[in-house]
């Protein structure tokens, strides 16, 4: 059997609204015997009467009207499917991949990011990724991730661009009982017990690199890389950790920390990291719009 025209299946469906031939070759701006034919290659194809012809109104043979009622679902698919492509290529729906190294950065920092995504571009969906800067970085590459929000330092990598997005500066948290200068030193941390991140995120390579400055490479007690534990670590009295806060009001409000500043300064760099060949008018372009919206902070 030859395959059945979509035409012809919207002709039938007009012709069993309309309960004529001539109507519905006027709504569809045919000629009847065009509208006539449409009929005549559908029977001769499926093997079936599919119009009760000699009557007014013309009306559908039961199988007519079963083929009427699928043909009306099956156009309104198309046409939805039709919709979809269209948006998807223009970039107003779809699902776009986040690569983040800590969850911190989506506790604190997207909320506005998501906010502002489901007013502009509702059909879009952003997934966060929590599997760390090295992963993310290598997804954008293997294709798994779409976007990587990424600390620097960042190794120069094949493909991929990055773009500045955000900057905090770091902040020692300690213990409250501890007896503590009006700013942290190397020296001075290096003193006491540590909770760092993991060897291998960006943000332990960032801390390193400050004591290294200052010649000291301390060994922490605990590492981790969820900032919300750290924070509570240091309360509980296990150590003091370098955390990028922006102010108090970062800090849990409870009377066991106490957060200082850094001297010398340290400052976490994030970057946005996509594939260079990516699509300038897809969701992820979308996304980075909304994410390139978002206030730089200091």
């Amino acid at each position: 059997m030859r395959k059945i025209n979509l035409d012809q299946l919207q002709t039938l469906i007009v012709i069993a609204d309309l309960g004529s031939f001539s109507a519905a070759a006027q709504a569809l701006h045919l000629a009847q015997p065009t509208v006539s034919l449409h009929v005549t290659e559908l029977e001769s194809r499926l093997g079936v009467p599919l119009m009760v012809r000699g009557e007014r109104p013309v009306r559908p043979t039961p199988a007519g009207a079963e083929l009427v009622e699928r043909s009306r679902r099956l156009l309104r698919d198309l046409d939805a499917a039709v919709d979809a492509t269209k948006r998807r290529h223009a970039g107003l729906e779809g699902r776009v991949r986040l690569g983040v190294s800590t969850t911190s950065i989506v506790v604190d920092l997207l909320p506005p990011v998501f906010e502002l995504l489901g007013k502009r571009y509702p059909q879009i969906e952003l997934s966060p990724l929590f599997i760390g800067s090295e992963a993310s970085v290598a997804g954008l590459q293997a294709g798994t991730v779409d976007i990587a929000l990424v600390s620097l330092p960042q190794p120069a990598v094949r493909g991929v661009r990055f773009t500045p997005w955000m900057q905090h500066e770091m902040r020692a948290l300690v213990p409250a009982q501890w007896r503590v200068p009006k700013r942290a030193t190397p020296a001075w941390l290096a003193q006491h017990p540590l909770i760092m991140n993991e060897p291998g995120s960006r943000m332990y390579a960032l801390t390193m690199e400050w004591f290294g400055r200052a010649g000291y490479a301390p060994r922490p007690r605990i590492e981790h890389n969820y900032d919300v534990a750290m924070q509570s670590l240091v309360g509980a009295g296990y150590g003091a950790a370098l955390l990028p806060l922006r102010s108090q009001e970062d800090v849990q409000t409870d009377a066991s920390v106490r957060m200082l500043p850094l001297s010398p300064r340290l400052v976490r760099h994030l970057v946005l990291g996509r594939r260079i060949n990516e699509p300038r008018d897809g969701a992820v372009a979308r996304i980075m719009e909304v994410l390139m919206e978002r206030p730089s902070e200091a």
